[in-house]
């Protein structure tokens, strides 16, 4: 199987401190040989995070990994058409597996180009630029006049060489908590049937 190897990054468009922002390589293949899912590299090449959906595509549940394989993040696809919602739960490893609500995405109205989540009371992103056409977008805090806390792009070489669809840039802020930003590409991912 072949590797897909992170590159320097390139600078993104955040007005926070740059030194402090992770950037990720997510490389939409599972580990797993014939399998549906994710695979998250570290700037080193290392893998971080990996989602292997073992169901068909868009699975009703999906969890997310760190690289020994302890679950971090379930989702959960909920309802039908129109009303179907993504609900994210953090994992708890306090002797059994158990999963606390976080957030819930849907789709928005008219063609789920943005979406809203909220993240306990007061906390509001929204994700801008969600469009089954495009892998870029954008995660942004609070309301219209919010900043960018995360971005997803895809992937180009030194040479200027965009790669596929499937391989993305992920670039996290300081301010946001990147296991949230996570669950959003893999919700998106469901959404669109890539994972």
């Amino acid at each position: 199987m072949p590797m897909v190897q992170p590159l320097p990054a390139a600078p993104c468009s955040y007005s926070d401190d740059h030194q402090s922002q992770q950037v990720y390589t997510v490389w939409m293949k599972s580990l797993v040989f014939n399998g549906n899912g994710c695979t998250v590299y570290t700037p080193d090449g290392g893998v971080a995070f990996r989602v292997d959906n073992y169901g068909c595509r868009g699975g009703r549940e999906v969890f997310l990994m760190d690289r020994a394989g302890k679950t971090l993040i379930r989702i959960r696809r909920k309802g039908f058409s129109m009303f179907r919602r993504w609900e994210v739960g953090r994992c708890t490893h306090d002797g059994g597996e158990k999963t606390t609500q976080w957030f819930s995405v849907r789709r928005a109205e008219k063609g789920g180009a943005a979406v809203t989540i909220h993240v306990g009371v007061g906390t509001c992103y929204r994700v801008v630029g969600w469009c089954a056409r495009k892998s870029d977008y954008r995660v942004i805090s609070g309301g219209a006049g919010g900043t960018i806390v995360a971005e997803v792009v895809r992937k180009q070489t030194a040479a200027g060489v965009v790669l596929g669809e499937d391989v993305l840039t992920l670039k996290v802020g300081p301010e946001v908590d990147h296991l949230l930003v996570l669950g959003l590409v893999v919700v998106r991912g469901l959404m669109n049937r890539s994972l």
